[in-house]
């Protein structure tokens, strides 16, 4: 299954800023704040129906009730960071999500107190055993697998801090076998706060991201491993 791009979501953030940028030129041009506003409100239902067409998919207890491990990493200047405690707000994002659709996880204290860091950092460099060891050790059916990129870069137009964050998360079962693959990107102004900002946008993402991986999860045949 060949990973599955999410379309940007449209931050109010990014709308009000190119508000700003467009300001200038609104006589020109036949500019008009509602316009945007339209834009925005059509782009929001539009992803409000896929994410609801998504988690319509019926999902059967036999599968709910399989146990699955989420880990994050974050990827910053070509060097992944898989310290799971750093990534709490991010692992939750996610982890509340799944949850919430009725789907059982780890949790993150589980986490750091059975599966070793040496593990997890040698899972996110790609060695598929360690994936294997760490799930076994939680008696877990899946992993979840999360690599959060993030950059922070000043407008050369506008001259404002603004962030991009980029998300990939795949999905396998105990044998390795993989069962979903999401991947999606968004950026936004961000003021002073960028952090911030790159939290907002993978709280954004999340929702649909989410959405993907449960359609995906509950779609596989139950007699599968």
């Amino acid at each position: 299954m060949s990973p599955q791009p999410i379309p940007a979501l449209t931050s109010r953030a990014v709308l009000a800023a190119l508000v700003l940028a467009c300001a200038g030129a609104a006589g020109a041009q036949g500019f008009k704040f509602s316009n945007q506003e339209n834009a925005a409100a059509k782009d929001e239902a539009e992803r409000a129906a896929r994410v609801g067409a998504l988690l319509s998919t019926p999902c059967r207890d036999r599968i709910k009730n399989r146990k699955i491990l989420v880990l994050i990493g974050e990827e910053r200047n070509g060097v992944v960071q898989a310290k799971q405690a750093a990534f709490s707000p991010h692992f939750e994002a996610v982890n509340q999500r799944l949850r919430s659709l009725g789907l059982r996880t780890a949790t993150a204290e589980e986490i750091r107190r059975q599966v070793a860091q040496a593990e997890i950092d040698a899972y996110f460099k790609n060695d598929p055993d360690a994936a294997l060891s760490a799930a076994r050790r939680l008696a877990a059916n899946y992993t979840l697998k999360g690599l959060i990129s993030s950059s922070a870069t000043v407008n050369p137009v506008l001259k404002i801090n603004q962030v991009a964050v980029g998300m990939h998360f795949m999905l396998t079962g105990a044998n390795g076998r993989k069962v979903s693959e999401v991947q999606t990107r968004d950026q936004s102004y961000a003021g002073a706060d960028a952090a911030g900002m790159a939290l907002t946008l993978i709280n954004e993402q999340a929702e649909e991201v989410v959405a993907r991986l449960y359609s995906d999860y509950c779609q596989q045949d139950p007699a599968r491993k």
